[in-house]
């Protein structure tokens, strides 16, 4: 049949002769006189640990009203942690499960952008930006300690595609596999097995005997910091990204108490012998129960009048987990102020996502829930919900240098926000791929302050808990496709999708975290409805692999008032590593493109940012094609249509199709001009109906 489709074609050239730079100029010096050093940055992720877990954020209250039905647990250190930095109150993970959350905390996109989604664990993590490449770019050693679970599934071990040495990361130790992280003890495998830990691409668990991972991630992480802060190194900043498999999964108990003091002499030490690996590799696996909760009683019946009951063993492990964790945070803490670079280490402690109902444990054991100890804190929700137990997670980040004490930021945020962050901190522009803004100013108060995207999809066929505490509206609600999206103090939540059309339940997170008061049937909300349901296209793309019932629906149009023809454009002058966001930076010259023509752009070399809106005339499905001689990116609303930004060659030709609803669509292209060669970049449509208008 022949093809009834007509191609129009636009094409954007720039002529221009490259100035070759000596050096890499990724910011004015002026601003860069402006910054601080570059901290060390370490980024601490637990697993399935609620917000409510956490001593400042949730248990220390439960402590205070001293109700004995209401079993607590302490956190020592991170209440330390957060007194002398900020607590993000209103920090969400971007899926509320592993695999997901995680490779959208290392690629700085939101999970409508992300390529692992849903339960694809093992997936190979896309080959692209991710905070390792970019601050070692900045010239930042970087190391990842514990659990990794994003290698690809296509090659044998240890030639995975997406190893971490080939995402970013110099030095790794780590559970690769994810489902070695249910297991505490690798050698023994005590209740799932023998498991494998690599150093890089070799496999070293024959000598880890008896070591309980939280310590062995713990005594590695030290261990890496101490070389990397050798002297001679001590110029030359580090990222750690130290992950722990606790306290999810089977719940296995330490081998003794955690080693007094901390930091260079105290604490775990690494030993780095074959069999006695680190310092409590002795004793007995699965054995110690923090004292504070050995014997720990509880009012289980509410009763006052009768005799308390000893806490369930399982949740004796839950909390000595946790209190592990806390212990080892402090262990660092101690490291760093030993070495004398406290002040100038960013330290990030949050989780993957909310409170998880599995232990894994064998079944003499009483089954996990989060109920003992509310894991959840004031929401609903688990781990697989988007309500916001399910993925509002603890977020505490320190830096004494820089970050005032005693702060509570209540301002939204996101995982996908620290990709942006670092590369603020590191002083490196953030690839303008990333979904995340930078959450410094909030942090330190210097800066504009930008708000953060919060949104959420994730499909899973289970249901949520029939839980006391759960609002009825919550109790074994089936889950299937769901998505959330916040704006301001209110979350639009979808569950059971059927449709682009489906309604979203709408909730004051700030009056209601419980999300118990669905305000969509409100008429003062009926224009909120409609914006969430727009603004949930456009932040995303589809991906074959994670199909959602709203793939195909077109994305509406904006209301604006723009009706003279052409684009705006800045140009930024200087040498630049990437397709680079240059947001907050001030341009070398800027102006109206009435014909893309930019023979008489003067600046010699840098980055073009050029932005309008494409007004179509009729509802349909458009191809694109941008082809260039060097990086761009091409963005629709705020979705990655085209995306050239990623390690480009000299000539790259990248197409892809956008489905539109008649009407303007805001557009912004980023083009790299680099190479010693006349820049070049043209973009293609195919569409029905008439060529596509380009305003401003």
């Amino acid at each position: 049949m022949q093809n009834i489709m007509k191609v129009f074609k636009v094409k954007i050239f720039i002529i221009a002769q490259i100035l070759l730079l000596g050096a890499l100029t990724f910011f004015p010096a002026n601003a860069q006189q402006k910054k601080a050093a570059k901290p060390n940055i370490i980024f601490i992720l637990v697993d399935d640990m609620g917000w409510g877990d956490v001593g400042a954020f949730w248990q220390n209250e439960r402590n205070k009203k001293n109700d004995r039905s209401e079993p607590w647990q302490f956190t020592p250190n991170l209440d330390a942690m957060a007194k002398g930095g900020a607590m993000l109150t209103n920090h969400y993970c971007a899926a509320p499960v592993c695999a997901p959350s995680r490779a959208t905390i290392l690629l700085g996109v939101s999970q409508g952008h992300a390529n692992v989604r849903d339960n694809q664990f093992d997936k190979e993590l896309q080959n692209t930006f991710t905070i390792g490449n970019v601050l070692q770019k900045a010239g930042y050693k970087t190391g990842l300690v514990g659990k990794w679970g994003l290698q690809g599934l296509k090659a044998k071990e240890p030639e995975w595609p997406a190893h971490p040495l080939n995402r970013g990361f110099d030095y790794s130790y780590a559970y690769i596999k994810h489902v070695d992280g249910h297991e505490h003890y690798p050698k023994e495998g005590i209740y799932r097995g023998k498991k494998k830990v690599w150093e890089n691409k070799t496999e070293v668990s024959d000598g880890l005997d008896k070591c309980f991972t939280t310590d062995l991630w713990t005594a590695a992480a030290k261990n890496w910091i101490v070389k990397e802060t050798a002297s001679g190194k001590k110029d030359e900043p580090f990222f750690l990204y130290l992950a722990y498999d606790v306290p999810h999964a089977v719940l296995e108990l330490p081998t003794q108490k955690y080693p007094e003091g901390g930091g260079l002499k105290g604490g775990l030490q690494w030993l780095g012998t074959p069999g006695k690996m680190i310092n409590t590799a002795s004793g007995e696996p699965d054995s110690y129960v923090h004292p504070d909760y050995a014997n720990a009683t509880y009012d289980d019946d509410k009763n006052p009048a009768t005799p308390e009951k000893p806490w369930p063993d399982t949740y004796k492990r839950y909390a000595t987990l946790c209190r592990r964790i806390d212990d080892g945070v402090g262990d660092i803490f101690k490291l760093l102020k030993d070495l004398k670079i406290d002040e100038n280490t960013m330290v990030v402690f949050t989780s993957d996502n909310g409170p998880s109902i599995e232990s894994y444990l064998p079944k003499e054991y009483v089954d996990y829930s989060p109920e003992f100890f509310n894991s959840f804190g004031p929401f609903d929700g688990i781990k697989r919900d988007v309500w916001e137990g399910g993925v509002r997670v603890p977020t505490i980040v320190n830096w004494p240098g820089q970050i005032s004490a005693n702060q509570v930021i209540a301002a939204p945020s996101a995982s996908h926000d620290w990709l942006a962050t670092f590369a603020d901190a590191a002083h490196i522009a953030a690839p303008a791929r990333t979904d995340g803004v930078t959450l410094l100013p909030h942090l330190t108060g210097k800066g504009q302050k930008k708000e953060s995207l919060v949104y959420i999809e994730y499909v899973q066929n289970g249901k949520t808990p029939d839980f006391e505490e759960f609002s009825p509206n919550h109790r074994s609600r089936q889950r299937n496709q769901m998505q959330k999206i916040r704006k301001g103090d209110f979350v639009g939540v979808r569950y059971q999708i059927g449709s682009a059309e489906d309604d979203f339940e709408i909730y004051n997170v700030v009056k209601d975290p419980q999300e118990t008061k669905n305000l969509a049937s409100n008429a003062a909300f009926k224009q909120m409805q409609q914006d969430f349901k727009a603004q949930v296209l456009r932040v995303r793309r589809p991906d074959s692999e994670a199909p959602r019932p709203y793939d195909t629906a077109l994305i509406p149009p904006v209301a604006t008032k723009a009706t003279k023809t052409g684009f705006k454009f800045k140009v930024y002058k200087g040498t630049y590593p990437w397709v680079g966001d240059l947001q907050n930076e001030k341009p070398a010259e800027e102006g109206i493109l009435s014909e893309m023509d930019f023979s008489k752009i003067k600046t010699k070399t840098g980055m073009m940012v050029i932005e309008g809106m494409i007004r179509v005339e009729k509802d349909g499905t458009y191809e694109m094609e941008m082809a260039g001689n060097s990086g761009f990116l091409l963005k629709l609303h705020q979705a990655n249509v085209l995306d050239g930004s990623f390690e480009y060659q000299s000539e790259q030709k990248i197409s892809g199709s956008v489905a539109l609803k008649a009407g303007d669509h805001p557009l912004r292209i980023v083009y790299h001009i680099k190479d010693a060669v006349t820049p070049k970049l043209t973009l293609n449509w195919q569409a029905e109906g008439s060529a596509p208008l380009f305003y401003h």
